[in-house]
């Protein structure tokens, strides 16, 4: 397996940096490419992609065929950062800064361990890859604009839970604004047609859980992780007599979301308070119905009981209340590691996921029966359950697809790490939903009155 010259590496690829007219080779490139030659023989005709290094040097994809996409190897140290430890944290710290590039399709990138599945290598294999690697040094790259996330704390108290929440939500309006469409909707759309636009997509998402939640005109209407407002906006368009409540934890979605509604014209009558889920029910009494869209996966398995409770306190009896969370796959989760790593290997290094350390500290996907049995144990009937994993897929696909759309923009707002992470976590999670990993379900939960009875139709009546 010979490296070849820049000119044939791939001329599809844009360059990072116009490279010289005869660029002088690097000895160190040598070394990595005997280091990582084996991992790239392994995948023979599975490997759909090219490889360049610093110098312009690299391996074409196999026979002849075009990349989906170029891994751009940056620096010297980079494979070692990328690889030692192999863990998925170790990938996203060398990529957020930028150690190395994926020029092109980035799901075809975070795909390669279900795409590939296990390879012939071993834990010699993989020593004999740790030691040439480990040679391959240099200066650390900066980490300025995003550094892993550091709580301090018990876990999931309120304290802690602000500053978890604010380290996800609170990197920019500008930056959301960008790709997640006009209604600034952050969690899943729902496509009815397969020629639906993203706008299109998430109206019909909030249209479903209003009409889901039977709102009416009269009614008060309270959102648990109110986001930029798109669920208190569009229930007050299509209700003139309905009052509602948003509440979050993020400085800057409370700015935002505030200035919406007023813009909307519905300040009268929709508000937005920066309060925690457990505090709701002291100081904004009762509810008719109640919706919570993406904001449980923050809770945590040991306060889902507290969470349900708090949400049944706000409601009214015979009220309903819609969940709606992504929620763990546990069957279909790969061993520690993927399809990249030894299985074994992969156990014996593994700790903080990259997701953890750099997208949603302290954020936990629990599996739907684990979620049910919580709001059983506080009083609700579950009346309805529905996967969305699909429209989640799709929506992903579509918000990586902004951002990439508008790169410059995104970097001049929030920064390249910022906008690094989360196109790569974007990409990751759609596979995740893809591949039924990752699935995310609306629970429409029903508060019984004393006589058992609720406000939940005997039959769903909604599209």
């Amino acid at each position: 397996m010979s490296i070849q010259a820049p000119a044939t590496v791939d001329p599809t690829a844009e360059p990072l940096a116009a490279p010289p007219q005869a660029p002088t080779p690097d000895p160190r490139v040598d070394r990595a490419a005997a280091a990582i030659g084996p991992l790239l023989k392994a995948l023979g005709d599975r490997r759909d992609f090219a490889v360049r290094f610093w110098d312009g040097r690299g391996f074409r994809a196999p026979n002849g065929t075009e990349p989906r996409f170029t891994l751009v190897i940056r620096r010297p140290g980079a494979l070692a950062r990328m690889l030692l430890p192999p863990t998925d944290l170790a990938i996203g710290e060398a990529y957020v800064h930028g150690d190395f590039d994926v020029k092109g399709d980035i799901f075809a990138f975070v795909s390669l361990p279900d795409r590939l599945g296990g390879l012939p290598l071993g834990v010699r294999d993989w020593a004999k890859l740790v030691s040439r690697l480990r040679g391959l040094t240099d200066d650390q790259p900066a980490t300025a604009g995003r550094s892993a996330a550091e709580l301090s704390g018990e876990r999931h108290s309120t304290a802690r839970d602000e500053a978890a929440i604010r380290f996800h939500y609170d990197v920019g309006n500008e930056f959301y604004a960008l790709w997640l469409g006009e209604r600034l909707v952050y969690s899943c759309a729902y496509f009815r047609t397969d020629d639906a636009s993203l706008d299109e997509a998430q109206q019909a998402k909030l249209d479903l859980v209003l009409d889901k939640l039977g709102v009416r005109d009269g009614m008060r209407l309270l959102d648990i992780g109110s986001g930029w407002g798109g669920l208190l906006i569009r229930a007050a368009e299509r209700f003139p007599n309905l009052t509602a409540v948003g509440i979050t934890l993020a400085h800057r979605q409370l700015a935002l979301s505030r200035e919406r509604i007023e813009t909307a014209g519905f300040g009268d009558r929709v508000r937005v308070e920066l309060m925690d889920y457990r505090d709701a029910p002291a100081h904004l009494g009762r509810f008719d119905r109640i919706a919570s869209i993406g904001m449980a996966e923050h809770v945590g398995e040991a306060r889902m009981a507290a969470y349900f409770a708090a949400a049944r306190d706000c409601l009214e009896p015979g009220g309903l209340f819609l969940n709606h969370a992504i929620t763990a796959q546990p069957s279909r989760l790969s061993p520690a590691g993927g399809g990249l790593v030894p299985a074994v290997l992969g156990r014996l290094v593994a700790r903080r996921s990259f997701i953890d350390a750099y997208v949603f500290p302290d954020g936990e996907l629990l599996a739907l029966p684990v979620m049910l049995r919580a709001a059983q144990g506080a009083g609700f009937e579950v009346h309805h359950v529905e996967s969305l994993r699909p429209h989640y897929a799709r929506t992903l696909r579509h918000w990586v697809s902004g951002l990439e759309a508008h790169w410059d923009e995104a970097i001049a707002v929030a920064g390249e790490p910022i906008s690094r992470t989360w196109r790569l976590y974007m990409a990751g999670a759609a596979i995740g939903f893809e591949t039924a990993r990752l699935d995310v379900h609306q629970q429409l939960l029903a508060f019984p009155r004393p006589d058992g009875s609720s406000d939940a139709p005997a039959i769903p009546n909604w599209n």
